[in-house]
């Protein structure tokens, strides 16, 4: 008897693999036997798979059944390939033709009476497919939205098995994705709300202009939170690349749209200080899912109140910092997700945190224990740090704050003269651009770089802190439409590094 042949996806991460399913009858007595390294969820699709056939009036064969995953050596996790295999049991025993099956992959999980169940994943499977050369895939209809944000793909839903079947013979259609509709951004609360804080509302700006990370440190109820909160509203919406890379990591993480399924705003991630490292960074048995700092890739994630997180939690941060991505390795094998964000700290000074400084009650040891939980080497990582202090007067109506709208676009003004820049490279933001050729290709003069230089020979800089000083000084520069940074940008920058901080 001929052996059935139908394609799905292996999704690791955000990243996949098309997966060659072959059913073989005959041979034996009557079985069913899956190979090439199944988890668990995958070893039970034999049982549900069963009753989904015989539920959508077809007869499973009564005979010894084969099934074999390929590439073997590849770990295939979840429960997506049912359909497929179901297909293919079905093609292997001559009850559906196989002529749509060439070029078709077949994403979903079946329920016992034959519905097609939503999975994740199901996005970057689908651009895995498309960079594979596939032309058309079949996914549930409920995950529709999600799979018509791929272009240069036929897609179509499925909502029973019964349906695929009838359209393997030719007698039915199945559903097509609908118009994707361009829902308005939802509104982001104004930098105009925030009662005085120019130090930092200046902060805030030079951090979304040049994507810097940024630490507020001060006493209850000046602001802290309410600026972090303000800094997704003035960074520029994601480009098409960077939506489509973060709502595939949205997509694993199951926690997609279906009105908007396509990610534009920067996301905005603000974890409770009790969360733990697996939550922070992604974990889990067999394969490890994305974490809270790979679901705010390309945004921000807030750390309020910083210092109550604990040291293992805050230090799992450093390496995703300085790459942009963490990789995690578990049993299963190894996924790496990307964790390109920005980071605000917002922190008390101390653990009594009065609202006025003089008041506090603190030991010297007390608040020395208190702000270590913020290490040297994590806060070396901090771009702009800046001590908020208690408001003393309100604003009058003669005073008024400027909005998010007229400083966004300051901002966007500036993020494209530095993409502009560097477009020659790939970056889009000078917090991305590497040391050596800001050192090398763009070096400063040295009458710009003396005070860095001081710095550094007095053990006041270290060489990363020297690079982040120069990183921001350019910013400086395209906020003020420079054609490049001079020494009082450069001055700025090492301040913000330094004294503010205090």
């Amino acid at each position: 008897m001929p052996i059935g042949h139908t394609w799905s996806v292996a999704v690791l991460g955000i990243d996949g693999r098309v997966i060659e399913i072959e059913a073989d009858l005959g041979g034996g007595l009557p079985c069913t036997k899956l190979v090439g390294l199944p988890d668990a969820g995958l070893r039970e699709a034999k049982d549900r798979v069963r009753s989904a056939v015989r539920n959508s009036g077809q007869q499973w064969p009564g005979e010894k059944l084969t099934l074999g995953l390929s590439p073997a050596n590849l770990p295939k996790l979840g429960s997506g390939y049912d359909l497929a295999i179901a297909t293919a049991v079905l093609a292997a025993a001559g009850k559906v033709p196989a002529t749509r099956l060439p070029g078709t992959v077949l994403l979903g999980e079946l329920s016992l009476d034959g519905r097609v169940r939503e999975i994740r994943g199901v996005l970057p499977g689908l651009l895995a497919a498309r960079r594979a050369g596939v032309k058309r895939a079949v996914v549930p209809v409920h995950s529709l939205h999600e799979a018509a944000l791929v272009d240069g793909i036929d897609v179509l839903g499925a909502a029973r098995l019964a349906e695929v079947i009838a359209w393997l013979h030719g007698e039915g259609e199945l559903v097509p994705p609908s118009p994707p509709g361009d829902p308005e951004p939802p509104k982001a609360p104004d930098l105009a709300d925030v009662v005085g804080q120019p130090e930092a509302r200046w902060a805030l700006e030079v951090a979304a202009a040049g994507g810097h990370h940024l630490l507020f440190m001060g006493p209850p109820g000046v602001g802290k939170t309410m600026l972090a909160k303000r800094l997704p509203g003035l960074l520029p919406l994601l480009s098409v690349d960077e939506a489509l890379e973060v709502t595939a990591v949205h997509s694993v993480h199951g926690s997609l749209s279906r009105t908007s399924p396509l990610v534009k705003v920067p996301p905005f991630v603000a974890p409770h200080h009790s969360v733990s490292v697996a939550a922070l960074v992604g974990g889990g048995s067999g394969l490890a899912v994305p974490g809270l700092i790979s679901q705010a890739h390309r945004g921000v994630l807030l750390l309020d109140e910083a210092a109550e997180f604990t040291s293992p939690a805050l230090e799992s941060l450093r390496t995703a910092l300085e790459d942009g991505e963490v990789r995690i390795a578990r049993s299963r094998g190894s996924v790496c997700y990307p964790a390109r964000f920005q980071l605000v700290l917002a922190t008390n000074p101390c653990p009594c945190a009065p609202p006025r400084e003089t008041d506090c009650t603190c030991t010297p040891s007390a608040r020395r224990r208190y702000l270590n939980r913020l290490s040297g080497p994590l806060l070396d990582r901090v771009d702009l740090r800046v001590h908020l202090h208690p408001i003393t007067a309100m604003t009058t109506h003669t005073d008024e704050p400027e909005p998010t709208a007229v400083v966004r676009e300051r901002v966007l003004g500036a993020r494209a003269r530095a993409a502009e820049r560097w477009s020659a490279h790939g970056w889009r933001t000078n917090a991305e651009v590497p040391g050596p050729v800001l050192r090398r290709e763009f070096a400063l003069p040295r009458r710009a770089t003396a005070l860095l230089d001081r710095s550094l020979d007095r053990g006041f800089l270290t060489a990363r802190g020297a690079d982040r000083c120069l990183r921001i000084s350019w910013t400086l520069a395209d906020l003020a439409k420079a054609p490049e940074p001079d020494a009082d940008h450069v001055a700025a920058a090492l301040e913000f590094r330094d004294r503010r901080s205090a």
